[in-house]
């Protein structure tokens, strides 16, 4: 049995190619039972929590960690055995290369369920979510290229003039493509600072419109009249940007003229008259109601109220309620509206005789 076990097959004895086998075969039944009964069980208790943290940390040990357990188990049972160095430097580059791999896919992965979190706390997330994909790809590339950097240093190679050539490429790169990059930085300022949001309704300039899509160069805006406008994101950065999505409540002020035929009494009505109608509406606030001055044909007053709500479809249709039983009431009060009219007063002279000597 000993002459058996000590016999050599590829430079290694059977009793060494058991003893790996049998090391391979314990780690890859442990990660198993591992998989089967502990981790089955936390993941249906993730299930059932309220945070979606357990779930994801789950889902990552399923698809990450595991295949990484099991790629590890096999490398280092291999590495238990007498191998030619060129077999080691093979198994070792790519059990490096598997295990940058699964780091990255769990960072890259940590870093957009964070964005996703963070987003999901505040209102229009889906919304936000889409602006958030330019971010997620830029942050992808940055870990996927810094993740193979690590992985070429750690084969044993010089990475020092590679990162030279990347910043001397970089800063050539940022000279030649200063928009583009103008662009990226200012899609960073939307995204952190929010001045607008996807659904916004704005005003840039002469334009207006809701905002459609943001990229990571421009900013697409779909204008009241249909087309849609392409911004790039500097622009609109630099720009005097008008948000009416975050307009609380809308301040309005309206004139009144009556004629001067009208009486004292009529005079004295209107302020509280307007008030009354204005108070009967369920998202307007009154402010303000004066006779304001003498024009030249009409008595004119002023009035100041608030519509509680951005929505323009609602300020327009309270203002028109408010118009049209401000008319219904003048019409049975016998209040007349004033327009642009001149009257002329002739008076009538009488001629006088002259003396005249005789």
């Amino acid at each position: 049995m000993n002459n058996i076990l000590d016999q050599t097959i590829l430079d290694n004895t059977i009793y060494r190619w058991l003893i790996a086998l049998a090391m391979i075969t314990l780690l890859y039944l442990t990660i198993k039972l591992f998989k089967t009964f502990i981790l089955k069980r936390v993941k249906k208790w993730a299930q059932n929590t309220s945070t979606s943290w357990d779930n994801f940390v789950v889902a990552l040990v399923e698809t990450s960690v595991i295949p990484l357990l099991y790629i590890s188990s096999f490398y280092f049972g291999l590495m238990t055995l007498k191998l030619d160095d060129k077999i080691t430097n093979i198994l070792h580059t790519a059990y490096l290369g598997a295990f940058t791999f699964f780091l990255l896919k769990i960072v890259s992965s940590a870093f957009k369920k964070f964005i996703y979190s963070f987003i999901r706390r505040e209102e229009s997330n889906e919304d936000k979510q889409k602006q958030a994909a330019g971010l997620i790809i830029i942050a992808n590339i940055v870990i996927w290229i810094l993740g193979i950097i690590f992985l070429i240093d750690n084969l044993g190679y010089n990475v020092t003039t590679l990162i030279a050539g990347l910043g001397v490429g970089g800063i050539a790169i940022a000279l030649a493509a200063q928009a583009v990059l103008g662009d990226l930085f200012s899609y960073f300022v939307i995204f952190f600072d929010r001045p607008f949001e996807i659904g916004d309704f704005v005003v840039v300039g002469d334009d207006n419109g809701v905002i459609e899509y943001i990229g990571i160069k421009t900013t697409r805006i779909r204008t009241l009249s249909g087309e849609q406008l392409v911004c790039s994101n500097t622009d609109l950065t630099n720009s005097r940007l008008h948000n009416f999505k975050r307009m609380e409540k809308r301040r309005i002020v309206f004139s009144l003229g009556v004629t001067y035929q009208s009486t004292h009494q009529q005079l004295a009505e209107i302020p509280a008259l307007v008030k009354d109608i204005i108070v009967s509406k369920a998202k307007l606030q009154f402010d303000r109601g004066h006779f304001s001055g003498y024009g030249d044909f009409s008595l004119n007053f002023e009035f100041v109220y608030y519509v509680l709500d951005s929505d323009y479809t609602i300020y327009m249709d309270n203002q028109q309620a408010v118009y049209l039983e401000i008319f219904a009431q003048f019409e049975k009060r016998g209040i007349e509206f004033a327009y642009p009219t001149q009257t002329l007063f002739v008076g009538h002279e009488t001629p006088k005789l002259a003396n005249t000597a005789i």
